[in-house]
């Protein structure tokens, strides 16, 4: 399970918009936004790799 607070914490320590990061991960704003609101709470492993890797953090750094 993602913690979605997580990922809007380092996202805004890297003063990145919602949109900024899906473009960064390669993944739509609706799946970040998704995420952040906790509506998806298992993406799959590839999002999530995308994402960690945007916000240059460790996978592991994402999940509860």
């Amino acid at each position: 399970m993602v913690e979605s607070s997580k990922i809007k914490r380092e996202r805004e320590k890297l003063g990145l918009s919602q949109e900024k990061l899906a473009r960064l991960a390669d993944v739509s704003n609706n799946t970040i936004i998704n995420i952040e609101a906790g509506k998806q709470q298992n993406p799959t492993v590839d999002t999530l790799k995308k994402i960690a890797r945007a916000l240059n953090v460790p996978i592991e750094e994402l999940i509860k």
